[in-house]
């Protein structure tokens, strides 16, 4: 199992597309969603100690900070995935939402994001393609374990939209808040989607 869980607030967060941009941190709000949703995860260790065995995190500092608190209950260290990075914006990295918004490409982003690109940046089907072959090779790496993987909005969007067998142009419909976790089970019939964007407890996911 995948336990994708999105970092927690920064001071920008619904204000900016930061994408890549270096020098985020989580905002105090932020820090104390990353504690919550750390609880929350060591909950699932069970009576004989089986829990998730592993912590990757992106290597942009808002994910490695909400990854931390989770390693730390776990008794486990970060490992840094690079296939887990936000979206490449390209021009459009650190530029204000009530801005871009306004831009005719706006409409496409959210209807038909399998034909975007952003200017000088990646586009969703690379996103996506990057994303799912992480994750894929996250699980070949640790048969039958659950792992957690600290990453963003729109690649857990589009991990989650993949394990659906759903579009891409259908992803924009799904929300994915600060610190929420969104479980996915692998097996040889393939992926299934367990929960999505859970703010509360993960008791149903708990082995018993």
């Amino acid at each position: 199992m995948v336990l994708l869980v999105r970092h927690g607030k920064t001071p920008t967060t619904g204000k900016v597309l930061p994408g890549r941009a270096a020098d985020l941190h989580l905002s105090t709000e932020g820090q104390t969603q990353a504690e919550a949703v750390a609880g929350r995860i060591a909950a699932l260790v069970g009576p004989d100690r089986t829990g998730p065995t592993a912590v990757y995190a992106s290597p942009l500092e808002r994910t490695a900070e909400t990854a931390k608190p989770i390693a730390r209950r776990l008794g486990l260290r970060v490992r840094t995935e690079r296939g887990l990075l936000e979206c490449d914006f390209g021009r459009w990295t650190g530029a204000q939402l009530k801005v871009l918004v306004k831009k005719p490409e706006w409409e496409q982003v959210q209807r038909w994001p399998s034909g975007f690109r952003f200017p000088g940046g990646e586009s969703f089907l690379e996103m996506q393609a990057r994303v799912t072959s992480s994750i894929s090779r996250l699980v070949q790496l640790h048969p039958g374990e659950t792992i957690v993987a600290v990453s963003h909005a729109d690649p857990i969007k589009v991990a989650v939209s993949a394990a659906a067998g759903t579009h891409l142009d259908l992803f924009q419909r799904l929300s994915i808040s600060p610190c929420s976790v969104s479980a996915l089970a692998y097996s040889e019939h393939g992926p299934h989607v367990l929960t999505v964007n859970s703010t509360a407890s993960l008791g149903d996911l708990a082995v018993s």
